[in-house]
């Protein structure tokens, strides 16, 4: 039986605990997850997509079976490109569903053989976002429940506070 690999494709600008939650539920189903930063050029992210892409190998070094890297363009071809046979998304709230319904069915189009697997996050991260954690931290508040070690320190460094 061919590995069964899947694409967690995000900005994860900054990666959060839910981030990591789904990261490490998700490693557990699939053989192979490969932990995708996105260059997104819609997005105005802090951190570059090199400076992700580390703080995201830093976070999930002892979770077997991740690998994590960047791509450019569709979540749906990169997936192809990598034999992938799903696509994970993180589902917070009703709101998030009605955008990744429409990915999904997009993303099934343009890749016929690839599935999206919803995963909802654990209770403690349900309403927690990247932007929020930005807000949070750009005030001078307390992020230390909300993100790893690592990202609180990046982000206190990127900050200045």
């Amino acid at each position: 039986m061919p590995d069964r690999t899947a694409i967690y494709p995000g900005s994860f600008d900054p990666p959060t605990n839910g981030h990591l939650d789904l990261i490490g539920r998700a490693a557990r189903i699939f053989d192979r997850l490969v932990v995708a930063v996105a260059t997104n050029e819609s997005k105005d992210c802090l951190f570059t997509v090199e400076e992700r892409k580390t703080i995201l190998e830093a976070i999930a070094k002892d979770i077997p079976g991740v690998t994590v890297t960047s791509f450019d363009g569709l979540s749906a071809e990169f997936a192809e490109e990598h034999g992938a046979v799903a696509l994970v998304r993180g589902l917070r709230a009703i709101s998030d569903f009605e955008f990744e319904l429409s990915m999904a069915v997009m993303n099934k189009r343009i890749n016929p053989e690839i599935e999206t697997v919803c995963l909802m996050p654990s209770e403690p991260y349900m309403f927690l976002s990247s932007r929020v954690v930005k807000e949070v931290a750009f005030y001078g508040g307390d992020i230390s429940g909300f993100v790893p070690h690592e990202v609180e320190l990046a982000l206190r460094k990127k900050l200045g506070t």
